[in-house]
């Protein structure tokens, strides 16, 4: 609820209930406006663009009406109500000198003292706050299990079905993991994988993966996940210069293992939005390609801050670890969370499927959910 509103001709001064103060200028306010004629009422989208608005918009006149704002907008005359916790949600009148490498609202990162989080499959399917907690929780920390399901080949596809979509890539729509004879890739045999990120010679990269077990009685094989964002953050905060470095150039990845496929990327390790928000994590020294695009006098730097973030991931207090047993999967968001598996013998079988699936397709799931029922999302 609002207290106060002052205005000039170009700016907007509000007072909440609570006290906090923000302005909002005029072509602001004009552009987000909630009418019916700025804004559809079934989608929300906007209906003018930015050069429907006059270039000399002003405000005539503001004030609190029930709690919220009422502004007339002139040369056209036009009055539009913003609800107050809108604009709470909304504001922009804040010190916005924030770290390089934080992250985002909503964000926790962990080590290896995290308990996995994970759910149940017939509570994911049948319980809307289950299948709530469960994406939340992959939202939230990058990463979650799920156990109780079917060992039933391709299982793994109604996973995606929790959320969104499969995403198809060379591979097909998913891929099988399991020692092979002449693997197209080294994940396809028995030997020990470094914790990393998944096809970061792809731009976009997938940004989720699916492992399903349906077999799992070799020696070994335990898989790993490392938190990157915890990861990075660590080097930041240990090595500050070697941080910006390989968030400031872009490293190399490649992949040519299938005749008639060659596929690059030319990203950083460390991403980073334009304001300093942490990103994605490329990781895979099995798909890295010759850096060609560091400075020569920064490229020792450059090279010692990689090790460093190397060093970093494959420390063991950085690793959960967990065995799938079969009907078991985790998820993991593939721009932030690496996994990594123990080696395993040739005795026994270890079967796994993976599939990738889109990130948006889980977040837009989640947030809708919560939107329905947001008592139940607290």
């Amino acid at each position: 609820m609002l207290r106060t509103a002052t205005h000039t001709t170009q700016i907007v001064t509000v007072e909440f209930a609570d006290g906090t103060q923000a302005r909002f200028h005029a072509i602001w306010l004009r552009d987000n406006a909630l009418d019916p004629d700025t804004r559809a009422p079934g989608n929300g989208q906007r209906l003018i663009t930015i050069g429907d608005i006059p270039v000399n918009v002003s405000v005539s006149a503001a004030e609190v009406l029930n709690g919220d704002l009422s502004v007339t907008f002139q040369p056209e005359g036009k009055t539009v109500t913003f609800p107050a916790h809108w604009l709470a949600d909304h504001i922009y009148d804040h010190d916005h000198t924030e770290k390089r490498g934080r992250l985002a609202p909503g964000l926790t990162t962990w080590d290896s003292t995290l308990t996995p989080p994970s759910a149940d499959w017939n509570a994911v399917h049948a319980d809307p706050k289950a299948k709530r907690d469960w994406l939340a929780a992959v939202a939230e920390f990058g990463f979650a299990k799920l156990a109780g399901g079917s060992t039933e080949p391709e299982s793994l596809l109604q996973v995606a079905d929790l959320f969104g979509y499969v995403r198809e890539t060379n591979y097909g729509p998913y891929f099988e993991v399991r020692t092979e004879v002449n693997p197209t890739n080294l994940a396809f045999t028995g030997l020990g994988l470094q914790a990393h990120t998944d096809n970061p010679y792809r731009d976009p990269v997938p940004t989720l993966q699916i492992l399903y077990c349906l077999e799992n009685s070799a020696e070994g094989g335990d898989s790993i996940v490392v938190d990157g964002f915890r990861a990075a953050e660590k080097l930041r905060d240990q090595n500050p210069d070697g941080f910006a470095l390989l968030a400031g150039y872009p490293a190399r990845f490649e992949y040519k293992g299938e005749d008639g496929v060659c596929l690059r990327s030319r990203r950083p390790m460390i991403e980073l939005s334009p304001d300093g928000e942490l990103v994605s994590i490329r990781f895979n020294n099995r798909s890295s390609a010759p850096f060609v695009d560091i400075p020569f006098d920064r490229m020792e730097a450059y090279y010692a801050a990689y090790r460093q973030l190397g060093d970093i991931i494959d420390d063991p207090a950085m690793g959960v670890s967990f065995k799938l047993a079969p009907g078991e999967s985790f998820i993991v968001d593939n721009t932030r969370v690496l996994h990594a598996r123990l080696g395993y013998s040739g005795t026994g079988s270890r079967w796994l499927q993976g599939c990738y699936a889109d990130k948006d397709g889980l977040l837009s799931t989640l947030a809708a959910m919560e939107m329905a029922q947001p008592e139940a999302a607290e």
